[in-house]
C-alpha cells in the first residue's frame, strides 16, 4: 500500500511540474474544429474507455467514431451537429499539460469565441480544404490578433476530400499568408490536416509527403506559451479586504504582472498614496517576495485608504490615472451600442459608470480596413473613446493582458456588453487640459441647491460630491470627480464654471460639465 502511495505522489509530482498551455481552437462553420480536438485526446490517450464507448454508440455518420461528439457535449449541438458553447478539454503529453478551447464557428455566437480565446496563449485555425478562407475565417483571426494571441497554426483540414493535393493546400496558405500579414502574428505555421482519418495531427502522414512541416500535436509541444514577465512593472489590483482582528489588516488580490517584495515603496492608485510593504502572505505563511500570477495578501506601513477596485504599483513606474481612454471593442451584445444608454467599465477590479462611448471606425474583418461608423453592432469591432466617470489605471493591452483589458456592461440589464482592450496611452497631462473643467460654483452659496446640481449630475452617471472649499473642489476634480462647490467668494475660479439653479440654462451647462465639454460657458 505504501508503494501505490509512493507512486501516486511521484506521478502528482511530475504533473505539477509540467508546463501549462492555453490554446484555442478557432475558424468557420463546419471547418471541424471539434473533430480536430477530438481526435487529439483520441491520439494522446486523454479519454477514457466508458467515454470512447459511449461515442461509438452516438455515433451516426458511418464512421467508427465520430470525433466531435467528444467536445460537442449539448444537445442541441449534437442534434444539429455545430458547436454553440465554448467547451474545455484537458489533456497532457510527456511534455506538457493543455487546455484546449472548442470555440463555436457561426458568426452569431462570435462573443463565445472571443471568450475562449481571451486567455489562450496560441491559436490553432481552421480551413475547409474545399470551402477555402471564409469571411469568418477571417473574423477569428482578426479578433485571435486583437487579443494579444501572437502564435497561430493553420490546420487546412479535409484534405482527404481534396485528395491531399498539394496545390490547394500552397494556395490557401498563400491566401491566408497575405491577409495576416498585418496582423502581427510572430509565428505562422501551415500544417495540412484530415482530422477525421488522423493524418498529420498526432503523426507525420505519408500521404503527404511534400509536407515536412511536422503534424498538429508538434506545434502544441513546441510553441512558446504567455509567460508572466517577473521584470515587467509590479501591477496588483486588489481584490478585497482582510481584517479578521484589530491587529491585522491585508490586501488580498492576484498579482497581475512583475514582482514585489518586502520593503518595496509602492503607490496605492488612483489616489496616490505612498507607503511601504510591510508583510506578504500566501496561503503557505510569509514571503520575502511574490511575483505574478501569485494570490497573495500584502500588508502595508502605514493605515492608507485601500479597498477593492484599487491598485498597488511600484512608485517608479506606475500607471498615471485616467478618466480617459482609447480601445478596442468587440461588441457582444444583441442591442446596439447607444450612446444614450448608460454602461459601466469594468477594468480589473474596478468598476465605473461610463459618461461617454465615441466610435471612432468600424473594422471590416474582410480587408481589415477601418471604416467611419457612429455604432456598433453584435459581433463588430471598432476602435472607440471612452471617458469614465472616475479614474481607472491601465495599461496597453500590447503590454499587459491583465491591466490592459476591461469590459462593457449594459448598466440597466447587467449584460456584458462589450469586451474591450486599451490602446496607447496620452501623456496624464491630458487628464487635466484646461478646457475641461470638473468644478461648478453654485451661485448664492444655497446649500439645497447645491444638491439639487449634485442629483441631477449624479442622474445622467457622473461622480458627484458637494464641497465647501475651493482645495477640496481641486482635489476632486484631480480624482475624476466633478465637484459642486458652495460659493465662490469674491472671484470666480479660472477652472470653475458658475451655475446658478435659479435662472433657465443652468441644466445646460450643468451637462456641459458631465460631457467635458471645452467650449462650456458659465450660465447667465
Amino acid at each position: 500500500m505504501a508503494v501505490a502511495v509512493s507512486e501516486i505522489d511521484e506521478q502528482l509530482l511530475i504533473r505539477a511540474g509540467k508546463e501549462l498551455v492555453r490554446l484555442v481552437i478557432i475558424g468557420s462553420v463546419d471547418d471541424g474544429k471539434s473533430t480536430l480536438i477530438g481526435r487529439l485526446l483520441y491520439e494522446t490517450g486523454g479519454l477514457y474507455e466508458d467515454q470512447i464507448a459511449q461515442v461509438r454508440r452516438a455515433t451516426k455518420n458511418g464512421d467508427p467514431i465520430d470525433f466531435s461528439l467528444f467536445t460537442d457535449g449539448l444537445k442541441a449541438e449534437r442534434e444539429q451537429g455545430i458547436t454553440i458553447d465554448v467547451a474545455y478539454r484537458y489533456f497532457e503529453t510527456g511534455r506538457r499539460k493543455f487546455i484546449l478551447a472548442d470555440t463555436p464557428g457561426h458568426a452569431q455566437y462570435t462573443r463565445n469565441m472571443a471568450t475562449g480565446a481571451s486567455t489562450a496563449d496560441a491559436a490553432i485555425i481552421l480551413v475547409d480544404a474545399r470551402l477555402g478562407v471564409l469571411p469568418q475565417t477571417r473574423r477569428h483571426a482578426a479578433i485571435a490578433a486583437l487579443l494579444g494571441i501572437r502564435r497561430l497554426a493553420v490546420a487546412v483540414n479535409k484534405m482527404d476530400l481534396v485528395g491531399f493535393d498539394e496545390g490547394v493546400f500552397r494556395r490557401l496558405a498563400r491566401e491566408l499568408e497575405r491577409f495576416a500579414a498585418p496582423l502581427g502574428f510572430a509565428q505562422l505555421s501551415f500544417i495540412p490536416v484530415s482530422a477525421r482519418l488522423g493524418d498529420n495531427v498526432a503523426e507525420p502522414s505519408a500521404r503527404t509527403p511534400w509536407h515536412p512541416g511536422g503534424t498538429v500535436l508538434g506545434f502544441l509541444e513546441s510553441v512558446e506559451a504567455l509567460r508572466e514577465d517577473a521584470q515587467a512593472p509590479f501591477r496588483f489590483p486588489v481584490q478585497t479586504v482582510i481584517r479578521p482582528h484589530l491587529d491585522y489588516r491585508g490586501l488580498a488580490g492576484q498579482i497581475a504582472s512583475g514582482t514585489v517584495a518586502v520593503g518595496d515603496e509602492v503607490v496605492v492608485l488612483p489616489s496616490g498614496t505612498r507607503t511601504v510593504i510591510r508583510g506578504i502572505d500566501s496561503f503557505d505563511g510569509p514571503l520575502p517576495q511574490a511575483f505574478a500570477p501569485m494570490s497573495v495578501v500584502l500588508r502595508l506601513s502605514h493605515e492608507v485608504d485601500a479597498s477593492r477596485g484599487d491598485l498597488i504599483a511600484h512608485l517608479h513606474g506606475a500607471p498615471a490615472p485616467r478618466s480617459r481612454l482609447d480601445g478596442t471593442l468587440v461588441w457582444l451584445s444583441e442591442r446596439a451600442l447607444d450612446p444614450r444608454r448608460a454602461y459601466l467599465l469594468k477594468h480589473t477590479t474596478r468598476t465605473v459608470p461610463v459618461q461617454s462611448v465615441a466610435v471612432k471606425s468600424r473594422l471590416d474583418p474582410e480587408t481589415l480596413a477601418e471604416q467611419p461608423a457612429e455604432s456598433l453592432a453584435l459581433n463588430e469591432i471598432g476602435r472607440v473613446a471612452i471617458r469614465c466617470g472616475r479614474p481607472i489605471v491601465a495599461d496597453p493591452y500590447a503590454r499587459s493582458r491583465a491591466t490592459g483589458a476591461f469590459i462593457l456592461i449594459d448598466a440597466l440589464t447587467n449584460e456584458t456588453a462589450a469586451a474591450g482592450t486599451v490602446g496607447e496611452l496620452a501623456d496624464a497631462g491630458d487628464e487635466a487640459e484646461p478646457g475641461v473643467r470638473r468644478i461648478l460654483v453654485v451661485e448664492g452659496n444655497d446649500v439645497l441647491q447645491a444638491h439639487e446640481v449634485e442629483r441631477f449630475l449624479a442622474e445622467g452617471g457622473a461622480m458627484v460630491a458637494v464641497v465647501r472649499t475651493l482645495g477640496a473642489a481641486r482635489a476632486c476634480a484631480a480624482a475624476g470627480i466633478v465637484a459642486v462647490l458652495v460659493g465662490r467668494g469674491e472671484t470666480l475660479p479660472v477652472d470653475a464654471i458658475a451655475i446658478d439653479p435659479r435662472v433657465a440654462g443652468w441644466r445646460e451647462a450643468a451637462l456641459a460639465v458631465l460631457a467635458g465639454a471645452s467650449d462650456a460657458r458659465p450660465a447667465a
